[in-house]
């Protein structure tokens, strides 16, 4: 493990001083606190560490390459790699406070002093705003364990007791943060897809196949067929007439007629969609596409064609064969693997597509805990434990002294698990007669009513921090964008805890 050399940086230009808005002047400091913050939790030295080791590896594997014998990082170049880091980790945080786009968050940069300062690119000399694209590969870069590990870092720094008089809490916070009561909840996390319409999903995959096929035409690259947006235009005709069909009087026949005229039209779509893959994949070096644009047109042509079938399969069973199909065997979209159906059964959304993702906080907001899950939304009553092993695993122990959850966590297995944690239950009971029992304990009430905040933290966590909707559809990436989002949240929220006030020096008399 290399060591993390001082950072000597650049004179930079001054913050013009901004008089008569509140909110800027808020911001500013919420953005200098936090700014403190990645340096008093030592959040920028690992970041650094972790930037540094890469580099390092990949330094010995190139002179592994050579035959050369490795000579270790020069001072020049770990300084960049040093600065580079805390460049990259401030761009990120930066975007989720702000809640802009890349090609935004880009010319905002840009144009602003202030978030030049916070991301340490404001030189006196010429100023370097990265591209959205950069951003975007910043973002994506850093391994989702790697983020935990910050995440954890910022935790435990806020909630470590003061030292002695004569020392600061660690985060100079004027009291460290409680990490007694723990209230857990549930909430879906929407994919970014319309709704699954069979005949809509069919429409996709042709839009998609023919405006490859387009692509590839416009190369010189072209094989014997109609012109591509006629095929459009058709499954587009298709559509209107499905959705017309609804308020005739026999819009079962009618539908069924439709979409036996669609099926044929996707059979020829289909055909041609796998002669122009062949002639991409033999002919691609005689375009000016370059090798990795046309594998991605190939990678995305056989997405369709490979889904496609079923697709059409999943149509016929539900509108010819009026015939349900099983949750776990619906196609809900073309793009987005990850997304599930999700039962919420609340009057706004009885069910959402997306994925489930699980959130811990404690009693000042602080997400300590979360998880998103893959694959088919599972019980609130197998999630508790769940979080309680992740508490332990990652916190090197630690257990609450105190647990509420909704009346789905409850079960006779989670009291039993919580009795032998020795954690005090608060759950609210999915029993009546124990809950009329339970409405006489006070310590109950106020957790229950405490954990309705939970609701409202969730609520501020979705629309300000990760996306409204998430908008990737990898989901490795969406665990990505999850943990950044959580880490700019939990940075946010200790910004605005009171701070110790510095000791005044009184003047000799």
């Amino acid at each position: 493990m290399a060591e993390i050399i001082p950072l000597q940086l650049e004179i930079s230009q001054p913050i013009p001083v901004v008089i008569g808005n509140k909110d800027y002047t808020l911001f500013k400091e919420n953005l200098e606190r936090i700014n403190e913050l990645l340096k008093l939790s030592g959040i920028d030295n690992k970041i650094m560490q972790y930037y540094i080791d890469l580099a390092e590896q990949e330094a010995i594997k190139d002179a592994g390459k050579n035959n050369k014998k490795y000579k270790g990082l020069s001072y020049k170049r770990k300084h960049n790699i040093q600065l580079g880091a805390k460049q990259k980790l401030r761009y990120v945080i930066l975007r989720k406070l702000t809640g802009d786009s890349f090609r935004d968050h880009s010319c905002r940069l840009a144009e602003s002093f202030l978030l030049q300062r916070f991301c340490l690119i404001d030189n006196l000399d010429k100023i370097k705003v990265p591209s959205k694209s950069a951003l975007e590969r910043y973002e994506k870069e850093i391994p989702d364990e790697i983020i935990r590990e910050l995440n954890i870092l910022l935790i435990e720094s806020a909630s470590s007791k003061a030292e002695p008089e004569e020392h600061e809490q660690k985060l100079q916070l004027d009291e460290e943060v409680s990490m007694a009561d723990y209230y857990l909840d549930a909430t879906c996390v929407k994919a970014n897809i319309h709704y699954p319409v069979d005949w809509i999903l069919l429409r996709d995959a042709t839009r998609t196949l023919m405006k490859a096929i387009i692509l590839i035409r416009n190369e010189g690259l072209k094989h014997r067929m109609q012109s591509p947006s006629l095929f459009i235009t058709e499954i587009n005709k298709l559509c209107i007439q499905m959705t017309r069909a609804r308020n005739k009087k026999d819009s079962k026949k009618k539908k069924k007629s439709i979409l036996r005229m669609m099926k044929k039209l996707l059979k020829k779509v289909r055909n041609h969609g796998q002669t122009y893959v062949e002639i991409l994949s033999n002919n691609w070096e005689k375009t000016e596409l370059s090798e990795k644009r046309a594998k991605r047109i190939i990678e995305r042509m056989n997405n369709i064609l490979e889904k496609l079938p079923k697709a059409i399969a999943q149509a016929h069973e539900r509108i010819i064969g009026e015939r349900q199909v099983k949750n776990e065997d619906k196609i809900l979209s073309f793009y987005d693997d990850s997304a599930n159906v999700i039962v919420r059964g609340k009057p706004e959304a009885k069910v959402e597509f997306g994925n489930t993702l699980v959130i811990g906080e404690i009693s000042d907001g602080l997400i300590i805990d979360w998880k998103l899950y893959k694959d088919t939304a599972c019980s609130d009553a197998i999630i508790l434990p769940e979080s309680l092993d992740r508490l332990e695993k990652e916190y090197d122990g630690y257990r609450p002294k105190n647990l509420a959850t909704d009346r789905g966590c409850d079960s006779a297995k989670n009291r039993k698990d919580l009795a032998r944690r020795g954690i005090t239950n608060f759950m609210c009971p999915r029993s009546p007669r124990e809950l009329e029992i339970q409405v006489e304990n006070e310590d109950f009430i106020y957790h229950q009513k405490r954990r309705g905040q939970t609701e409202a933290r969730i609520g501020i966590f979705k629309n300000n921090f990760l996306g409204k909707p998430l908008r990737n559809k990898d989901f490795g990436y969406k665990e990505q964008n999850v943990s950044w989002s959580i880490l700019a949240h939990n940075l946010w929220l200790i910004a605005r805890l009171s701070k110790v006030e510095p000791v005044k020096l009184k003047k000799a008399s």
